[in-house]
């Protein structure tokens, strides 16, 4: 059940923890991230792609975390969604997605490369962005300010020779700086 994309890229995990239905880690899948304190706008959009190419089969991979990853799981619940998360797989972040978590341990599947009870820890997120894009074949970047961790995401995705769609903002607004550039 290994994601085969995932076996495709220059460092893949030697052994993931999945909780859920592993049949989706080898669907169409596209990674949807941003910011943890996306626009309005932001937030809509992400929901609203997400809920659009889950009618058209697709698998939305996201990282579980507050903000444009909430939106994309929220609205590919239903669907298929991917949840990749920095920790063990036992252990829920952020808290406030508690309820999130255990709906796409049922709807869904979350992943980790992280062993059981380690908490997610800065050093952790870069690697589950590699993951994110690693089981995508293209990653919607959803507002991302000049040195984000979403543009690492985006990084990941051309090392790993994966589509890359930044959706434009306002120039105004310095969430949406990095993807304009």
């Amino acid at each position: 059940h290994f994601p085969k994309l995932l076996r495709e890229i220059p460092d893949p995990p030697p052994i993931i923890t999945a909780l859920g239905d592993v049949s989706l880690l080898n669907k169409n899948i596209l990674g949807i991230v941003g910011p943890r304190n996306p626009s309005y706008n932001g937030r809509k959009f992400a929901r609203e792609i997400a809920e659009q190419l889950g009618k058209k089969d697709f698998v939305i991979a996201s990282g579980l975390a507050k903000g444009i990853d909430t939106e994309a799981h929220n609205g590919s619940l239903e669907t298929g969604t991917i949840a990749v998360i920095a920790g063990g797989i036992d252990n829920i972040y952020p808290r406030e997605n508690e309820g999130l978590y255990h709906a796409i341990a049922k709807k869904g599947v979350i992943i980790s490369e992280i062993p059981f009870g380690v908490a997610p820890h800065s050093g952790n997120f870069p690697q589950r962005n590699r993951i994110i894009s690693g089981v995508s074949s293209g990653v919607v970047i959803v507002e991302a300010t000049l040195r984000s961790g979403t543009l690492i995401t985006a990084r990941f995705a051309v090392e790993q020779n994966r589509e890359v769609f930044a959706v434009p903002g306002s120039p105004f607004d310095p969430r949406c700086q990095g993807t304009n550039r």
